[in-house]
């Protein structure tokens, strides 16, 4: 999804864009060219036959190859990599003289999978082999070579940014942007008759059921404080193996509702007070874009990479300080005061936070880029 807001919003900025995916699931309009590297005579190869690892080498090693042979023909100026398929397209690159930037989702792969690593071994869960956060010695070799290859490292909050800083890079090689939220799909209700100032306090839960996203953290919090006595807490979303079953006495508490994975989360997020998101590590999560739109206050971590500050639009807490975060909910809930005035800062500069302003940034980027070899 990020990645298809990014190449739509280019091409609404006027920038030629040769896609080059394993599929495209959706169409683009006024794309230069398309390349689905993964499917053959209209039919896509399965990735779970292939196995997600194979299918990132084959789709770079085409991608490569189709760059060498075309960059003379199309010009291209600039690419634009997501990271463990860009190896060997970040060397051709490097090799035609091309400028290149490399996504970075999350924090670095290294610190990534230390800490979740860290706090799953504190809960005693083992993730499964195939999760993104899952220590793999592979992957982590084949990210920090993409890291190396790079010529710069677009980086979706300063917390992504300090983690690369701590490993020694250059800042000239990190570029702080953002992600969005599409303002066509998130936004406050407009007919709203019980009002959130009439509403039992209410606080929502939005992503993976990890230990990562510190769910367990949330719900502490949330039973420890005065809140829980009369209000509600949602949980929206699916559960990684075993870390329900962790959970499960503290998921009995009356107060707390699981809705599971919702397709469409934006009535719940509009019925909210505060999104509660007490991550371990993050990079930029699109869901504290989108509940900002829908007028919820961020209750988060300081390591979420929400664009937020504590005390103005939202409450920040350092991870793991669970007194902090009870306390955080429990002034929510009795200060409306203090609520509505957080809500009312958080949605006066909502309108930063599209996904249009998240390309004008990316094509700041890409023109800084493109600019230092002149």
């Amino acid at each position: 999804m990020t990645a298809w807001h990014q190449v739509t919003g280019l091409v609404g900025q006027g920038v030629q864009v040769y896609l080059y995916a394993a599929s495209c699931e959706r169409k683009i309009r006024g794309l230069k060219g398309l390349k689905e590297t993964l499917v053959s005579l209209g039919v896509k190869l399965p990735i779970r036959l292939i196995g997600r690892r194979r299918a990132m080498e084959i789709h770079d090693r085409i991608v490569a190859k189709t760059l060498r042979q075309t960059r003379d023909r199309y010009g291209i100026d600039l690419i634009h990599c997501w990271p463990s398929g860009a190896k060997e397209t970040l060397k051709a690159a490097h090799e035609l003289g091309i400028r290149t930037l490399l996504e970075r989702p999350n924090t670095h792969t290294r610190y990534a999978m230390k800490v979740v690593g860290q706090q799953c071994a504190r809960l005693g869960i083992r993730l499964p082999r195939s999760h993104s956060h899952a220590f793999d010695s592979y992957r982590l070799r084949r990210e920090e070579e993409e890291f190396e290859l790079a010529d710069r490292l677009l980086c979706p909050s300063k917390f992504v940014v300090k983690t690369f800083l701590d490993m020694g890079f250059n800042k000239e090689k990190l570029v702080l942007h953002q992600y969005g939220f599409d303002p066509s799909r998130f936004g406050i209700c407009a007919d709203d008759p019980a009002g959130l100032d009439r509403r039992p306090f209410s606080m929502v839960f939005v992503g993976n059921c990890e230990p990562r996203k510190g769910l367990h953290y949330a719900l502490d919090a949330w039973l420890g404080s005065k809140a829980s006595r009369n209000g509600i807490f949602y949980i929206c979303g699916k559960y990684v193996r075993g870390y329900r079953k962790l959970l499960a006495s503290r998921l009995t508490h009356p107060s707390i509702k699981e809705t599971g994975f919702l397709e469409d989360v934006v009535p719940l997020l509009q019925r909210c007070h505060v999104l509660i998101l007490p991550s371990v590590e993050e990079g930029g999560a699109l869901v504290t874009y989108e509940a900002r739109a829908c007028g919820c206050v961020l209750l988060v971590s300081s390591v979420s990479g929400a664009k937020c500050e504590h005390m103005k639009n939202s409450l920040v807490h350092e991870p793991g300080d669970v007194d902090a975060l009870s306390r955080h909910i429990d002034l929510l809930d009795s200060d409306r005061a203090l609520y509505f005035k957080l809500r009312k800062n958080s949605l006066a500069d909502v309108g930063d936070l599209t996904w249009q302003k998240a390309v004008e940034s990316l094509v700041k980027a890409y023109h800084e880029c493109l600019n230092e070899t002149e």
